[in-house]
């Protein structure tokens, strides 16, 4: 853990203390920022109290005693409940608000328990979320998690290529294909290149692309001519700490597209270019936008074309060494996010449509770097992908 940048962080905020409290892993943040292995036996709570102008201060049991030994700060002991809790107040005298991994906006980072919520009261902590403190620890990139991130998303732009090449000499060639197939195409294309997914990609061929988080059951559907072919994938370097990146294609399997299938991908590469736009404006007037903020003019945009009803998601998630990661979400509906985006996000702009027989979405990174907004990895999609 960086404390000097924790500590600086709390006195941001305006906190008398950030409070972390684990036991048995159950909050990945904690461990994340902390430093503290998986391998680590956790069978009784701990935690670790940073002050913004004070050395840290930890209580652990008796039985994992040095579980916090790589962590700077002076040790209070607990074997009973008792213990525990005189300690607890003993870490609450004299303190201002404290964080804690807990939000009532953001699921994604609400790991403390109610009970314990309670607990942590009644020993008198004044409770606040601690959404703010992650996204500066967890939400932005440093410089080799840039690099990390480019490198990611330049391959998943060079597989597209490759994938819809081989793709077009298949089918030109009368070999039929299924949505499995091609994915595994992509996965041998991960493989070659060093990249690793938690997941495998969407391959998701006519009406299989209007669900967002498609799936294919065994070998998949059949690719036939005229379709919509969506593909979404995402990957990291296999090296430790590395980013994630992910873009979403779409295609169709003939020619020339009909005209309802154009008029939704001209409408979803409208709303991305005015995500794009909104963002680029703020940040030139010295501002940091807020995630709910782009959401809700991308959303406006499809709105306006007449396919309201037919958005399912926000416009993005932020991007890190998780595939959604900590930082701010583009996402004004779904779970509003307030955060904005500060400098080293790094997030996606993903505007989708899906209509009953099809769906579209257009998916590019963002890394604000310098004070600006770059897409990563390759130029974005404005054409239709066609055999």
């Amino acid at each position: 853990m960086n404390l000097p940048r924790a500590q600086h962080a709390v006195a941001q905020e305006g906190l008398g203390g950030w409070l972390f409290y684990n036991l048995q892993h159950r909050d990945r943040v904690s461990d994340r920022i902390l430093g503290i292995p998986d391998s680590v036996h956790n069978t009784r709570p701990w935690v670790y109290l940073v002050r913004p102008e004070a050395e840290p201060r930890k209580l652990v049991h008796a039985i994992e005693e040095r579980i916090l030994d790589s962590l700077p700060g002076d040790r209070l002991t607990y074997a009973s409940r008792g213990e525990f809790l005189a300690g607890l107040r003993d870490l609450a005298r004299g303190l201002g608000p404290v964080a804690c991994q807990f939000s009532a906006e953001l699921p994604m980072l609400s790991y403390l328990d109610h009970g314990t919520a309670q607990l942590l009261e009644e020993c008198g902590f004044a409770l606040r979320s601690s959404q703010a403190l992650i996204q500066r620890f967890l939400g932005v990139l440093d410089e080799e998690g840039a690099r990390s991130h480019e490198a990611a998303a330049v391959h998943l732009y060079a597989i597209v290529s490759r994938v819809w090449d081989r793709l077009r000499a298949e089918l030109g060639a009368g070999r039929p294909l299924r949505e499995g197939e091609v994915q595994a195409w992509i996965l041998e294309e991960f493989r070659t290149r060093g990249l690793a997914a938690d997941t495998p990609p969407v391959v998701a061929v006519g009406r299989h692309s209007a669900d967002p988080h498609f799936e294919p059951s065994g070998g998949g559907a059949l690719l036939e001519s005229g379709q919509v072919l969506l593909i979404d994938l995402w990957a990291q370097e296999t090296r430790a700490a590395s980013v994630y990146a992910d873009i979403t294609w779409v295609g169709v399997l003939a020619g020339r597209a009909d005209n309802e299938v154009q008029r939704a991908f001209t409408a979803v590469v409208r709303a991305r270019d005015e995500g794009l736009h909104f963002i680029r404006e703020a940040l030139g007037r010295g501002e940091e936008p807020a995630g709910a903020e782009v959401d809700r003019r991308v959303r406006a945009v499809l709105q306006e074309a007449g396919y309201g009803e037919y958005l399912k998601h926000r416009t993005g998630h932020a991007i890190d060494a998780q595939l959604h990661g900590y930082g701010a979400n583009l996402d004004s509906v779904e779970f509003p996010d307030p955060r904005r985006l500060v400098e080293g996000s790094c997030f996606s702009v993903e505007p989708g449509v899906y209509l009953p027989g099809f769906g579209v979405r257009s998916e590019v990174d963002v890394l604000i770097r310098g004070g600006a907004a770059v897409v990563t990895g390759g130029s974005p999609q404005t054409e239709l992908l066609k055999l």
